[in-house]
């Protein structure tokens, strides 16, 4: 389907909201609905940290068209009038069928397949450590990308193929069950604020 022009961003990081392959609350795996709310708040968060390009994905078509339909209100209809600057920052979407079509996209653009770092808020053996994530970022300028799942989380089958699984997002007390925009903003938060990267290798912050 017919999507707005790509709007370039600074970081060598992607990001895609992952509605298939996800977990329902039985541990089955499902394709999740699309929220209005989850595409304006990935939005305006993928804009702020001006990173390229965020991948809705879902292979459902009726789930594509309902997400065109809002993302063309705001792009071409009154509310690209109305709020100009949401406009701007909606533009960072891009519906896709599936993680691989997100993976092809940025290596056209990248000429390199990005390395896949996928998300879990369940404790596990192997986890990136979010510093070394952060330097990986800063020292060199391959491209990555990380996947948010929706639902309970991504299914097994992403976790196992991803290359590396970040390390969850810990609370005090052991509850943990973020919303996907609010561990979406943790993450790039930790994984991109120049000071925390600073403070990781000891350089000097930026003048």
């Amino acid at each position: 389907m017919a999507m707005p022009a790509a709007v370039e961003g600074s970081s060598s990081l992607y990001v895609a909201l992952v509605h298939y392959p996800v977990l329902n609350r039985n541990g089955e795996v499902i394709a999740s609905a699309i929220t209005n709310l989850d595409l304006h708040d990935l939005a305006r968060l993928v804009c702020t940290f001006a990173i390229p390009r965020c991948y809705i994905v879902t292979p459902l078509q009726d789930q594509q068209a309902l997400a065109e339909r809002l993302l063309n209100h705001w792009i071409e209809g009154i509310g690209k009038e109305l709020h100009p600057d949401r406009e701007f920052a909606l533009r960072h979407l891009r519906v896709v069928d599936s993680i691989a079509s997100a993976e092809n996209d940025i290596a056209l653009r990248s000429g390199k397949r990005p390395k896949v770092w996928a998300t879990t808020a369940k404790s596990q053996d192997g986890w990136l450590p979010i510093g070394q994530a952060r330097k990986m970022l800063y020292e060199n300028s391959a491209a990555h990308l990380l996947l948010l799942g929706t639902g309970w989380g991504l299914a097994p089958a992403v976790l196992a193929d991803a290359d590396a699984v970040l390390q969850p997002i810990q609370g005090f007390n052991g509850y943990n069950h973020l919303s996907v925009r609010c561990a979406a903003a943790i993450l790039l938060d930790r994984l991109l604020h120049r000071e925390a990267q600073c403070k990781i290798t000891g350089s000097a912050g930026p003048g």
